[in-house]
């Protein structure tokens, strides 16, 4: 018995110090991502009408529109702070990107008949069928729609991630932060949103563009008459 216990000692000693190691350069990584990110969007994210610039265009970053057959409280949110942006005047237009990998999942048709449903005209809203993620949505709004400057519309703590990107990408953002979802929402969210830091500092190190970049597309504006 005495020395079967001393075996799985053994065993457990021998193990403990690789897992050691490799939690520690995980909180290491994730410590350095998160200062990073949050140095990158500081100052640049703005929770009223009043505080933000006008732009060209808000980009709307995509979500899932129901989660487990009821609705989204994340994107429902999203769709309600473009739809603030649009009608204030301060975009001229609103680009939805989000995933449409597979035929029986379009987030941006979504994305655009919710809005259509909140007034936006049609003719002002474009859909990029490519942001199968937020390096995608972000990394494509220049070469392929012609933007220089974008308003990003999300939850503030994806905010920060989406305005590292932009900065790494060479796109001027400032971000709208939507209404944020209730507490048992926001804590499913938030773990994955550490990895997904970490693998954003990982993005932009490697110079990883989006997944597909395809042709350039036209996004339609409104009136070309002052802003607000």
């Amino acid at each position: 018995m005495r020395l079967h216990v001393a075996r799985i000692r053994s065993i457990g000693k021998r193990f403990s110090l690789p897992l050691l190691i490799l939690g520690g350069a995980g909180m290491l990584a994730a410590g350095i991502a998160e200062h990073l990110i949050t140095a990158a969007a500081a100052g640049h994210i703005h929770g009223s009408l009043e505080e933000i610039r006008p732009a060209d265009v808000a980009l709307v970053l995509g979500a899932n529109p129901r989660v487990q057959g009821v609705p989204n409280p994340f994107y429902e949110a999203r769709l309600d702070a473009a739809t603030r942006l649009f009608n204030a005047r301060v975009v001229r237009g609103i680009l939805v990107s989000g995933d449409n990998s597979r035929s029986d999942y379009d987030e941006p048709s979504h994305m655009k008949a919710d809005l259509i449903r909140r007034g936006i005209p049609a003719e002002f809203i474009t859909c990029d069928f490519a942001g199968f993620s937020t390096l995608d949505s972000v990394r494509r709004a220049r070469p392929v729609f012609g933007q220089q400057k974008v308003i990003l519309v999300s939850q503030r703590f994806h905010l920060e991630r989406a305005l590292y990107l932009a900065g790494a990408s060479g796109l001027t953002a400032e971000g709208f932060a939507a209404e944020d979802a209730p507490l048992q929402w926001h804590l499913r969210v938030r773990s994955r949103e550490t990895l997904a830091r970490v693998k954003a500092v990982f993005d932009v190190a490697l110079g990883r563009g989006p997944r597909f970049l395809g042709p350039r597309e036209r996004v339609n504006l409104g009136a070309d008459s002052p802003l607000r």
